[in-house]
């Protein structure tokens, strides 16, 4: 237990050091005016307290991603905990931060609209296309999942299509309502719900002394059954996302920088929540791989339910938790994806209407972006849920790179220390040139080449940075 210790310290203290030096590297003014008060209209800007803008965000970055994707990174065995530690506190948590800062400093801005400012309008336009993609994926993937659940825990006649109609009826409402009607009054308590679930499970393996496997020379590979299949880089990488990085966090941070109350809240709301969920993330991985006995366990019971996360988290909350923990847990497990797409869709609104410069305060103009929205989800629904995760996984660590490339380009104009997200920048962008290259999903190439294609991608990049810098 000494790694899992370890890690957890390791976690808090990234958040006690490294996210100061962060914020001094961005330079906040907390005497400035934010655009809670500068562009406020009862609708998307509203000033919150800080601790329910952490709560909102928390879950909105959330969803099942640090459960699930815990949970399908944790087969690959200890190495999980070091991408989980270190991708968070020097990947994820600087990327949350300075999107959300960056969104701050221009008028809660959605993501492809800093991406004009920095890189272009072509770049802006692509972006824009692709981060509506995301969302919309999101919402789709994010309402399968609980909409099962729910049917398997009510009577037969409320059936999975009963509550994929249901779902969708309260994303339609979080999504047209203001944010503090709905969202800003719910979020926090299914935030705590969470919360409670990952402290009960940390206790619990604790009070069972879990045999949390340790890291060290002898375990730091590939513990898959089938290694040469899934080679642990790239794709641990791109399974485990919102518990290390994730693009999809940079298009939910706007939605909060149009609710603080001053810059200096920043610290605490987008890297504090990024660290919690790595906290997250790294309590399920050491669940997952200890629950079972060993990560052979754990991939043998997986393969017996068809690769179903779901049933993991279900099996250990009821016997660890019993059975009032384990209803509170599956809860948790409901609200956050339920909660992580109907944000989905109202990022996927503003970014439409940014583009257009489409006011949102009438609600007709709110329904008119929205509901062919609505449907390209539903319409989604239709499509094999594997599929749509896979190409899902894969496009959120592509947005989190372009969205790395955009604040180091910031950075360097604004003659910043620029290194501390070009080498994650470099980094991810092997992870998904190589991913595509060699995925089952992708075009299915060898290792040797894929790796190839892949530092050939990243030293492109390099060198097109470089040499904008040097025209700077």
């Amino acid at each position: 237990m000494i790694t899992f210790i370890t890690s957890i310290v390791l976690l808090i203290a990234g958040y006690a050091f490294y996210s100061k030096y962060i914020e001094r590297v961005f330079g906040i003014q907390s005497d400035q005016p934010t655009p809670a008060y500068r562009c406020a209209d009862g609708v998307d800007y509203v000033p919150l307290s800080w601790g329910k803008i952490f709560l909102i965000q928390f879950l909105n970055i959330a969803g099942l991603g640090p459960i699930f994707g815990a949970i399908m990174g944790a087969t690959f065995g200890p190495a999980a905990f070091l991408w989980i530690v270190f991708g968070s506190i020097f990947g994820g948590a600087v990327h949350d931060y300075f999107s959300g800062m960056l969104s701050i400093r221009h008028d809660g801005m959605s993501l492809h609209g800093i991406g004009e400012q920095y890189m272009g309008k072509a770049f802006k336009q692509g972006m824009s296309l692709f981060t509506v993609l995301l969302m919309v994926l999101v919402g789709a993937v994010f309402v399968a999942g609980p909409a099962q659940l729910l049917s398997n825990l009510t009577p037969g006649s409320l059936d999975f299509r009963f509550w994929i109609i249901v779902v969708f009826a309260y994303y339609v409402l979080a999504t047209l309502l203001p944010i503090d009607r709905l969202i800003g009054r719910i979020y926090p308590l299914f935030g705590l719900a969470l919360l409670f679930m990952a402290v009960g499970i940390l206790i619990a393996l604790f009070w069972n002394a879990a045999p949390i496997p340790e890291l060290d020379l002898f375990n730091l590979h590939n513990e898959k059954n089938n290694p040469e299949a899934y080679p642990i880089f790239p794709m641990m990488f791109i399974s485990i996302a919102c518990g290390a990085i994730s693009g999809f966090h940079a298009t939910q941070s706007p939605m909060m920088a149009r609710c603080l109350k001053h810059e200096g809240m920043g610290r605490r709301v987008f890297y504090g929540a990024m660290i919690v969920e790595g906290l997250v993330a790294l309590i399920w991985a050491a669940a997952a791989m200890s629950f079972f006995g060993n990560t052979d366990g754990l991939q043998t019971f997986l393969t017996a339910h068809g690769n179903n996360a779901a049933v993991v988290v279900e099996e250990i909350t009821h016997s660890w938790l019993g059975k009032a923990g384990g209803f509170l847990a599956i809860l948790g497990v409901i609200a956050a994806p339920i909660t992580s797409g109907d944000t989905a869709f109202r990022s996927a609104r503003l970014i439409v209407s940014d583009y257009f410069h489409f006011a949102q305060k009438p609600i007709k103009n709110r329904l008119l972006v929205a509901i062919p929205l609505f449907l390209a989800g539903i319409a989604l629904l239709n499509i094999d849920f594997d599929i749509i995760w896979r190409y899902f996984a894969w496009m959120n660590q592509t947005l989190a790179t372009a969205t790395l490339w955009i604040i180091t380009v910031f950075l360097a104009k604004s003659n910043k220390n620029f290194w501390i997200t070009l080498f994650p920048a470099l980094f991810m962008s092997m992870v998904i040139s190589s991913y595509i290259a060699v995925a089952p999903e992708g075009f299915a190439l060898s290792k040797p080449i894929s790796y190839l294609i892949g530092s050939f991608f990243s030293l492109v990049c390099l060198m097109g940075f470089a040499r904008w810098k040097r025209d700077l």
